[in-house]
């Protein structure tokens, strides 16, 4: 009995618990950001019963019982719904509910979601930007975009990238447009990756409402901004680590080396130079002297935060980067700070002001050039030491001109590089009559760039070129750069019938750059003294070319535009959108200086027609295209008129006196490149989202390509510092294919897996050059040769053009058997007589290479596992050539190890050609100095954690992530340079390697931390 009442009254307490109504606390959060979020509807499941988070996400909800359930909705995130099971205070974590069709994507004067564009157009988000964390923006697109490849002029610190979208367009400029929160920025070096949000690429005819400037691509940037009635909060991440030589290139080390030599000798009927080579070792190896590990650190603080009407966002950062050759002489710093401010002024009346200050320091070394310190080192013979029994540095003697001891070349070079930026935005937004708003904005640059090198008195050796044996010197330099973009356009946004949705866009935009080059100023002092107290005031005797030409240095250019859009759709699956732009410029004559640029693209949404509609296994379809003219005014001033900047004498009274004359002859009538470009493309999603595919076809033909062709001299183009005429003389075709397809599986919110690839396939084609010649050349190799990349029709723009090698003579009646061919032995390049005029010379040279890939790739892959996140991605390049021009022809230089390789008698091989002193053929430019550049690279591995939100919640954090990663991990790859990845970036004579400085392996730990 006493078991039975204990039951009963257990079951009372629990009814009567169950049946009390308490008051119920807690806090609501944005689970991606830790944020708390304000206005949160807060009801009890199945009851009118419900109240909002106040601005810190607290909400307090009397009437609860044990086993109601809450639910938690709010705009734009998922509903959540939470059971009570005591009355304890509770967190919540709500998810963003936008879909990748949702996602806002920025396309020029306004904004379309990304199930509405109907063209080519890429978003890289921040959360890409912050796992491969860059120290330049570039690097964040590398493999991440179909159709944009990435280039590096160099691996030392600071040094630039070159894009490319969809190809080399032209034999001038073919940078693309880039655009931060609006405002034209030509070096994205002066920007913070951690302060982007988001970047959008426009790769085809969407960049039409940019006009004259759009034809190379736009690039859009969106910087942080803060969120509406949101407190106070402060990110900081971190970075810090080492980096090192990804590569060095194999060269004879002491022993090897002199026997070479000897043999070299030997073959020229010369004496040894080493008898007694055998206790000579390994000798100095001199990339192991020159590369070093080098320090790099990265901080970056965000504060976020806004009211009722208000947002705003701080950034501050600092970045320093020692480089891999030379250490602290080839330091960077960057140093950032950037404020976004938003206010609501009147309900319909808002202001948007940007302001972002950088400054950037810069030393630099002798890097891409004869002469580098890589260059030296490669070339510099092993058998040297760096320093002599005196511990002074060792001469290079006898390794020709340009070969000095490279460790004692950096010990004197003295530079410093200081750039001093502020960019700013400011904006009013003004809706009214309903349908209607009106925007106005002006934009503006200003920038200061310093520099001075210290050239001390130095001897490298016997006719060196780099040898200063008079006085010491010093040469400054002060730039000026100012820009301003005002920007005023009007939108009219209408559906009717709930069916046609229209929205028109009307602007102008007027664009001007002003700026002033001082010329560089070189003075000389009398007295010994070192850089830091070198000031040019002390000095004497100086001289500046530019002030001495009597030129002003001044530059003023301006743009102005009027553009319209219309966009409409119909029920939202039918889209269309047409732009036409007016650009007017001053860089050329008042006959041609406005152009029209019209533009259109349109879109159908198959898959919400009746027929897809209820398909389970395509989610999403849409088919589009788009066409349309794009200009280009990226080309030197002043063409259409003529400029003092050439060079003349005279006879006056029976003197000769030197004066100045027309430099470029003028033409009148040039006028834009024209890039005519359409594009096919799908996008595809199926089974529920998981598999995402975009594929397009695009075709663009660059008409109008400014270059200069051969000219009488009568003309006067002969004339020292004269040259011919700029004329539209040129066209380049680019097409291809771009696929990429995205993968994701979450089967738990404990683990998720994504995969995303991508592949472009571009053919380039030039199918005109109007000059007399036919063709247009550009590079070098060796010394004395003639250029060896050309632009010619039928061939890719740069191609290389040299001789082609049919192997390695192996005899002396092979020799006599062949075309005359100077100098020609057994054991050298034997060259195809491909006119079969029986002689070898220029007539014979052919298309040996092309520095343009055929393809590129990118693989990325990201998992999550409860805290733990990892991701990686690779990058590919395939089917371009480079040209390997890091070698001196010298008798006494060092070679790579290839030269053990080298012919040493009848069938030894047929290859790699003998090594002798004598004068022979074989350094002419041939295929055998062409070399596949292909490569697949490890971009990037980076593994964190993330601590639970328990742990963070005793320190008062709201997320806390730490993290390893690797930058540059390992490239397979045939060539035998240091980075196949590096580029001049010149459209004529890319590909071109003279020991391109390697873009270093980097191991970085870093923490992000948010509160």
């Amino acid at each position: 009995m006493k078991h039975i009442l204990s039951i009963l009254f257990l079951l009372l307490a629990i009814s009567f618990t169950y049946g009390q109504n308490s008051t119920i606390t807690g806090m609501v959060y944005d689970q991606s950001t830790n944020e708390p979020l304000p206005g949160v509807n807060v009801v009890v499941k199945n009851t009118s019963n419900g109240t909002t988070t106040d601005f810190d996400g607290n909400f307090s909800l009397s009437n609860v019982g044990i086993g109601d359930v809450l639910v938690f909705s709010y705009i734009s995130f998922k509903t959540t719904e939470i059971e009570i099971r005591n009355l304890n205070a509770i967190t919540v974590y709500m998810q963003e509910d936008v879909s990748a069709l949702d996602e806002v994507v920025v396309i020029g004067y306004g904004t379309q979601t990304k199930k509405e564009v109907t063209g080519a157009v890429a978003v890289v988000g921040s959360q890409t930007i912050e796992e491969l964390n860059p120290t330049r923006i570039e690097q964040a697109l590398q493999g991440q975009i179909s159709g944009v490849n990435i280039t590096s002029e160099s691996g030392s610190p600071g040094s630039g990238s070159n894009i490319r979208i969809r190809g080399i367009s032209t034999n001038g400029d073919n940078r693309p447009l880039i655009l931060v929160d609006g405002n034209v920025i030509e070096d994205l070096s002066v920007l913070n990756p951690g302060d982007i949000e988001s970047i959008n690429v426009l790769k085809d005819a969407t960049a039409g409402i940019y006009g004259v400037r759009a034809a190379n691509g736009v690039v859009l940037i969106t910087t942080k901004t803060g969120r509406k009635n949101s407190e106070l909060k402060f990110s900081y991440d971190a970075y810090g680590g080492f980096q090192q030589t990804s590569r060095t290139i194999p060269v004879l080390n002491a022993t090897e080396y002199a026997v070479l030599i000897n043999e070299a000798f030997a073959a020229n009927g010369q004496p040894n130079p080493y008898p007694n080579f055998a206790g000579l070792g390994t000798g100095t190896d001199w990339q192991d002297e020159v590369f070093q590990n080098a320090p790099i650190f990265n901080h970056n603080l965000t504060i976020n935060g806004g009211s009722e009407k208000s947002t705003y966002s701080f950034g501050a950062s600092l970045l320093t980067q020692d480089g891999i050759v030379g250490g602290n002489k080839a330091n960077f710093k960057r140093y950032t700070t950037r404020v976004n401010f938003n206010t609501d002024l009147l309900e319909n009346l808002k202001l948007t002001a940007n302001l972002l200050y950088t400054g950037t320091e810069r030393k630099t070394l002798s890097e891409n050039a004869i002469g580098s310190v890589l260059f030296n080192a490669l070339n510099n013979a092993p058998t040297f030491s760096v320093r002599d029994a005196n511990g002074d540095y060792t001469l290079a003697e006898g390794l020709g001109n340009e070969v000095i001891n490279p460790i004692a070349q950096v010990a004197n070079t003295f530079n410093a590089n200081k750039v001093d930026r502020l960019s700013g935005k400011f904006a009013l937004n003004y809706k009214f009559l309903e349908d209607f708003t009106v925007e106005t904005s002006l934009q503006f640059n200003y920038a200061e760039v310093q520099g001075r090198n210290f050239s001390p008195t130095v001897f490298y050796g016997s006719g060196k070129v780099f040898n200063n044996i008079g006085r010491n010197s010093l040469a400054v330099n002060k730039d000026l750069f100012r820009d301003y973009t005002f920007d005023a356009f009007l939108n009219y946004t209408k559906t009717l019938n709930g069916d046609h949705n229209f929205q028109v866009t009307l602007g102008t935009s007027v664009f001007r750059t002003t700026g002033l080059f001082s010329g560089t100023t070189t003075g000389f002092f009398e007295n010994e003294v070192s850089f830091p107290e070198a000031d040019i005031a002390n000095t004497v005797d100086q001289r500046n070319g530019l002030v001495d030409s009597g030129l002003s240095g001044k530059f003023d250019e301006r743009l102005l535009s009027y553009f319209a859009r219309v966009q409409y759709d119909y029920k939202g699956k039918y889209l269309f959108s047409g732009v036409i732009r007016r650009d007017g410029s001053t860089k050329f004559g008042p006959e041609n200086r406005f152009g029209y640029f019209p533009s259109g693209s349109v879109g159908w949404i198959a898959s919400d027609e009746n027929f897809l509609k209820e398909n389970k296994t395509i989610n999403f379809l849409k088919l589009r295209g788009s066409y349309g003219i794009l200009g280009n005014d990226r080309i030197a001033s002043n063409g259409f008129r003529g400029v003092l900047g050439g060079e003349a004498a005279y006879v006056l009274n029976g003197e000769l006196v030197f004066g100045q004359a027309v430099g470029v002859l003028p033409n009148p009538a040039i006028q834009w490149e024209e890039q005519k470009t359409y594009d096919i493309g799908l996008d595809l999603r199926l089974f529920n989202d998981a598999i995402d595919i975009t594929a397009d076809y695009f075709n663009k033909t660059t008409d109008g390509l400014l270059l200069q062709p051969q000219v009488s001299g009568i003309l006067g183009a002969s004339a020292p510092g004269a040259q011919a005429p700029i004329v539209n003389g040129g066209t380049v075709v680019n097409k291809g294919i771009e696929f990429a397809i995205g993968y994701k599986y979450s089967p738990s919110e404990d683990f998720s897996l994504g995969v995303n690839y991508n592949v472009t396939l571009l053919e380039n084609e030039v199918t005109e050059v109007n000059n007399e010649a036919g063709f247009l050349q550009g590079g070098g190799f060796g010394v004395g040769q003639d250029p060896p990349a050309r632009m010619e029709a039928g061939k890719p723009i740069g191609y290389f053009f040299g001789l082609e090698t049919d192997g390695v003579f192996q005899n002396q009646g092979e020799v006599d058997a062949h075309a005359t061919q100077a100098n020609a032995a057994p054991g050298d390049l034997r060259f195809v007589d491909q006119n079969g005029d029986n002689v070898i010379d220029s007539d014979d040279r052919v298309d040996i290479g092309n520095p343009i890939p055929d393809a590129t790739m990118g693989l990325n892959l990201s998992i999550t596992y409860k805290n733990f996140d990892f991701g990686t991605y690779a990058f590919a390049s395939i089917g371009n050539e480079i040209v390997r021009n890091y070698e001196r022809n010298q008798p006494l230089v060092n070679k790579s190890v290839y030269a053990l390789n080298r012919w040493t008698g009848e069938g030894s091989t047929n290859t790699y050609p003998r090594v002798t002193t004598g004068a022979t053929s074989n350094t002419l430019f041939s295929d055998f100095y062409v070399e596949d550049g292909s490569f697949v690279r490890l971009q990037n591995a980076q593994l964190g954690y993330t601590f639970s939100n328990d742990f963070m919640d005793r320190f008062g954090a709201d997320k806390l992530r730490v993290y390893v990663s690797v930058n540059n991990i390992y490239t397979f790859t045939k060539y035998r340079g240091y980075d196949p990845s590096a580029s001049s970036g010149a459209p004529i004579g890319a590909g071109i390697d003279q020991g391109f400085y390697p873009v270093p392996r980097t191991y970085l730990l870093g923490v992000n931390l948010k509160f």
